[in-house]
């Protein structure tokens, strides 16, 4: 399947579309939890950076080779402007992938090889299910050199920006997972 006709084609309100390098398409129920964290995020990059930034959330990012991503929330450079409805990799200052059941070795592994391979400066997963926030920095070929870890509930993490400003992500904002109800 080309590239356009991935992007002409509509998929199932409420999933997320994950396409792997092996030609896999995995389509997958987003959790309430997933949706909330985008949310919560969403709402940090307003405060942090103002209600006109471009932060685009689940929207096309142009890399090399055919290696697009939908990330769950880019910041992207003041100064950038979209090829058409698409940022180009080189515009974005900051990933973030929200972990689900279904994406660990995609979140933690793969996308840290592939935005540390692209040069994206900053690479942040968020992992409810862990309760914590990984920070990637100081891309590289193959990753990147410097990951830090925090909890939430653990107050304000600043995250500079190569362009100057700064992301406040609000760690005691983030939502738990809801408890697994008995069905009994």
């Amino acid at each position: 399947m080309s590239i356009s006709s991935i992007a002409r084609t509509e998929f199932p309100e409420g999933h997320v579309v994950f396409f792997g390098i092996d030609g896999k398409i995995i389509l997958t129920p987003q959790s309430l939890e997933h949706s909330r964290t985008i949310k919560v995020m969403q709402y940090n990059t307003i405060l942090s950076l103002g209600l006109h930034a471009e932060t685009p959330s689940d929207v096309y990012i142009d890399f090399p080779a055919d290696e697009n991503s939908a990330p769950n929330l880019a910041i992207v450079r003041d100064d950038a402007r979209p090829e058409g409805n698409r940022y180009s990799f080189e515009d974005v200052l900051l990933i973030s992938e929200v972990v689900s059941t279904s994406s660990i070795r995609k979140d933690y592994d793969d996308c840290t090889a592939k935005y540390g391979r692209y040069g994206i400066p900053i690479y942040l997963v968020v992992d409810p299910y862990a309760r914590e926030v990984v920070l990637h920095t100081q891309p590289t070929g193959t990753g990147y050199i410097a990951a830090h870890t925090h909890k939430y509930g653990t107050g304000k993490l600043p995250i500079p920006l190569a362009d100057g400003r700064t992301f406040t992500l609000d760690l005691d904002q983030l939502p738990l997972p809801e408890p697994e109800k008995d069905v009994h």
